[in-house]
């Protein structure tokens, strides 16, 4: 009967084994129509000529209804003595954080030397990383840049994480040799921070993923921020960055295979309160972004519920309807000897 309640009206009951109570209901109007029988039998009113109840006159066909609104209104008496209350789910205190993904889209990104037994790409395999790190974080808004020689935000900070899967998903590296084919780490790190510089979250943060060196802001180059730079702009902005260098190298004009320089992403990284990390296959790349994961968490207390009485409306309505019977039964649909 509890459950039923529920699911009609949204209401649990705190006491529903009083409900019980219900069943004394019609024992109190037996009661009561035997103590309102009269104390003298009279003739019907009918056979003098009277009209108070004619067979088939709306009083006739209406003297149930003190009763039953007398009966309805100890029924709801019962509900509200059983205590119907709403449950309210109080809502999350902490405010999640704001992590913006800074993807490198440069040519480099198409080698295939993290993952040997199914060639795929280091940008294919950064994508699917990012996608696993964003589906375990529900409560925090993250956002998308890409970059080569310029930055660019694909995606901004959000909530919808679907979306922002699908747009992650449609990430594609940029023609090698082609004007844009440069990595400018300090220009997107700086576009970066100036993203979040409006956010109001407990915690703003880069995940910083790339796989060479700073080639865009190099000595000499007029008017590029170089990463020294930009760890100095997202210091002053409370931005972290997490800089991630994936693969194993890249080859030389020369033929041969040499690892990045990580000095420049290390520096921004550890100026910033963050981390440097290397993942060098499909492998590395998950716990890498696993232990961003679990360094970047924000408390969230567990949802609670506030329980709330509402018995009163019943109570009224109880009231009301045992004195509406009451002054029909005593007026238009008063039953005289």
């Amino acid at each position: 009967m509890s459950a039923l309640f529920e699911r009609w009206t949204g209401l649990a009951l705190l006491d529903p084994g009083l409900l019980l109570l219900a069943l004394l209901v019609p024992v109190a109007l037996w009661i009561a129509g035997r103590r309102g029988g009269p104390a003298l039998s009279f003739a019907p009113l009918s056979l003098f000529g009277g009209s108070h109840a004619l067979p088939g006159s709306w009083r006739t066909r209406l003297l149930f209804l003190p009763r039953a609104l007398t009966a309805l209104g100890l029924l709801l008496l019962v509900v509200a003595i059983a205590r119907p209350a709403a449950r309210e789910r109080l809502p999350l205190e902490a405010e999640g954080i704001d992590i913006l993904l800074c993807l490198d889209t440069s040519s480099s990104m198409t080698a295939n030397d993290m993952d040997l037994a199914t060639r795929r790409t280091r940008l294919a395999l950064a994508r699917d990383a990012a996608v696993r790190f964003v589906r375990g974080r529900e409560h925090d808004r993250t956002g998308l840049l890409t970059f080569t020689r310029y930055p660019d935000v694909r995606c901004p900070l959000t909530l919808d994480h679907d979306a922002l899967e699908s747009i992650l998903q449609d990430v594609r590296a940029v023609r090698g040799e082609g004007p844009e084919d440069a990595t400018g780490i300090g220009t997107a790190v700086a576009r970066a921070a100036q993203v979040l510089d409006g956010s109001s979250a407990a915690s703003k943060v880069v995940v910083l993923l790339t796989d060479g060196d700073e080639n865009v802001a190099q000595a000499g180059a007029e008017g590029e921020i170089a990463p020294t730079h930009a760890a100095q702009l997202c210091e002053k902005l409370g931005v972290r960055v997490y800089a991630i260098v994936a693969g194993t190298g890249r080859p030389d004009p020369g033929g041969t295979w040499s690892k990045p320089d990580p000095q420049a992403v290390r520096e921004i990284a550890t100026r910033t309160g963050g981390a440097f990390l290397e993942a060098e296959d499909a492998g590395a790349l998950d716990r890498v972004y696993g232990q961003i994961d679990a360094l970047e968490r924000t408390f969230f207390e567990e949802p609670r519920t506030v329980v709330r009485d509402r018995y009163l409306p019943f109570l009224a309505a109880a009231l009301a309807l045992v004195f509406l019977g009451a002054l029909l039964a005593a007026s238009v649909l008063e039953v005289q000897p």
